[in-house]
C-alpha cells in the first residue's frame, strides 16, 4: 500500500467530525445555514467543522451532549453524512428540515413528524423499491412527546422523498423550460402523503439496513394543493427545540 493507498481518517472522508468524535445523537438538516439556528436551541454550542455542504457542531441541551450536521440536499449527500456520522459514533439521527405540504389542511408554519417515505433513488442502492422506508418507532415517539411538551400541534404522516425538485414534485422550472407532467402531485395527495422532501427515505432505509435510529421533523414552508408560500424559519427553531428534547428523551 502506498502513502496514497491509505484509508481516510476515521470521519473525515467528507465531513469532519472532529478529534472526539460524535455525540450518540445528530440533528441533521439540510441546509448548513441551519445548524447555528438549531445551537441556539441548546445550552453550549461550538463548530467543530465546515467541509462540502456539511457543516458540523456539537454542544449540549438540558446535560446531554448533542451534534448538528448538515446534509446538504438529497439522498447522496445525506447517506455521505449518515455514514460518516455514524462511523464517528452516532447512533441516532433526527432530520430537522423543511417540507411542502400536500394536503390541505397541513398549512405553511405547521410541523410535520414523517413516520415513513414514499422513497426516492438513493435508498435503491441499499434496498430493492419494495423494501419499506420507515422511521424508528421510538424516535417517532419522543418527537410527538417532544412537541406535546411544547405546546407544537403536529401532524404525523407519510412523506413522498423525490430526487428531482422542479420536474419530480411538478414545481415551475426556472425559464419556463417544459418538463413531462406526470400527475404525482394529484397521486400522493390522493393517497393521503403528507409532504414533499428529498432526504428522509434515504435516512430511513439506511437506519434500518445499517441498524441504528432514524427519525424526522419538518415545518411546512409552501403549500402545493392551496399554493400558498411562507417563510418557515420561526418554525424551524420550534422544531429544533423539539428534536432536542427527543435527543434527551432518547439518549439522555
Amino acid at each position: 500500500m502506498t502513502a496514497n493507498d491509505k484509508p481516510a481518517p476515521r470521519g473525515k472522508r467528507h465531513l469532519d467530525a472532529g478529534p472526539q468524535g460524535m455525540p450518540r445523537c445528530v440533528l441533521v438538516p439540510g441546509d448548513p445555514a441551519r445548524v447555528p439556528i438549531i445551537g441556539r436551541e441548546w445550552d453550549s454550542y461550538d463548530d467543530v467543522s465546515f467541509q462540502r455542504e456539511f457543516r458540523v457542531a456539537r454542544g449540549t441541551f438540558r446535560g446531554v451532549d448533542i451534534a448538528a450536521c448538515s446534509t446538504g440536499i438529497g439522498g447522496p449527500s445525506t447517506e455521505i453524512a449518515a455514514l460518516e456520522l455514524k462511523e464517528a459514533g452516532a447512533d441516532t439521527f433526527i432530520r430537522v428540515g423543511t417540507c411542502a405540504s400536500l394536503q390541505e389542511h397541513i398549512a405553511c408554519g405547521d410541523v410535520v413528524i414523517q413516520h415513513a417515505a414514499v422513497r426516492g433513488g438513493t435508498a435503491e442502492a441499499w434496498a430493492a423499491r419494495d423494501y419499506p422506508a420507515v422511521a424508528d418507532v421510538a424516535v417517532t415517539q419522543a418527537l410527538i412527546e417532544a412537541c406535546a411538551e411544547l405546546g407544537l400541534k403536529a401532524h404525523v404522516g407519510i412523506t413522498a422523498s423525490v430526487d428531482s425538485f422542479y420536474a419530480g414534485q411538478e414545481n415551475p422550472v426556472p425559464g419556463g423550460a417544459p418538463f413531462p407532467a406526470g400527475g404525482i402531485v394529484d397521486y400522493l395527495t390522493a393517497r393521503k402523503v403528507a409532504t414533499f422532501e428529498m432526504e428522509a427515505a434515504t435516512l430511513f432505509v439506511l437506519g434500518s439496513v445499517l441498524g441504528f435510529r432514524t427519525g424526522s421533523i419538518c415545518a411546512v414552508g409552501s403549500n402545493r394543493v392551496t399554493r400558498q408560500r411562507a417563510d418557515p424559519e420561526a418554525t424551524v427553531a420550534a422544531i429544533s427545540r423539539a428534536a432536542s428534547l427527543a435527543a434527551v428523551r432518547l439518549v439522555g
